[in-house]
């Protein structure tokens, strides 16, 4: 009988095991990947999941640093790094698919005025009331179709950002393509990473450098909702 007992015990904890590894294991929605089962190699630092970021705390909807794209733009990504590989420099995502969650995060932190604590790092010349209507954060965003997405240069070698002039989400007019108020060398690592985010199928968002959207994106008009983990 103890025996018994056993197997049956066994078997209950077998199944538990593998019911939790099914959770661990989220299915993402058709047409969606995750970008390190493309791009292997890739450098990954999702802001959003963690403290450094302009809101200074996690942000709701990021439950895991997996950076999540479509399919359709993952590819072209490939294409991209791929061709930065051969001078010895790749690709960092700061974000891509962004859960509509996380933008109703974005809303409801605006409206904290006296929550200041990011300011002099990330918006220290626009007033917080107004990163919206400045176009800096949107109440719908492109990232929440799966095409948009974050990024910049490194050297392979050393792991080391290409110089752009300003940080990874700097709220302000200094991180606008058109600003020209940069060094011969920020202004050409800019250039660099457009020429090859447009040469394959990617389109700029002036107000910000960092930012690019697949042209021919599959979801033009869905803005998801379903958590990064």
């Amino acid at each position: 009988m103890k025996a018994v007992l056993a197997l049956a015990t066994l078997l209950v904890l077998s199944y538990s095991m593998q019911l939790r590894g099914q959770d661990n294991s989220p299915t993402l929605p058709k047409g969606f990947v995750y970008i390190q089962d493309i791009l292997p190699e890739v450098a990954v630092d999702l802001r959003y999941c963690g403290h450094h970021n302009f809101m200074g705390k996690p942000v709701q909807g990021y439950r895991a640093p997996k950076a999540i794209l479509s399919k359709k733009a993952t590819q072209q990504l490939l294409a991209v790094e791929q061709e930065l590989n051969r001078s010895d420099l790749g690709l960092k995502i700061f974000d891509a698919y962004r859960p509509q969650s996380a933008v109703n995060d974005f809303i409801s932190w605006a409206k904290e005025a006296k929550d200041q604590k990011g300011k002099e790092t990330y918006y220290p010349q626009v007033k917080k009331a107004n990163l919206f209507r400045e176009g800096y954060i949107a109440k719908r965003s492109g990232h929440s179709r799966g095409s948009t997405v974050d990024l910049t240069i490194i050297h392979k070698s050393s792991g080391k950002e290409l110089d752009m002039g300003t940080g990874f989400d700097f709220l302000g007019p200094q991180s606008a393509h058109s600003y020209l108020k940069l060094t011969k060398n920020q202004i050409k690592n800019r250039k660099l990473l457009k020429h090859y985010m447009e040469k394959h199928g990617f389109k700029a968002y002036e107000k910000e450098w960092w930012h690019y959207t697949l042209k021919n994106e599959p979801f033009p008009k869905t803005y998801f909702n379903f958590d990064v983990q």
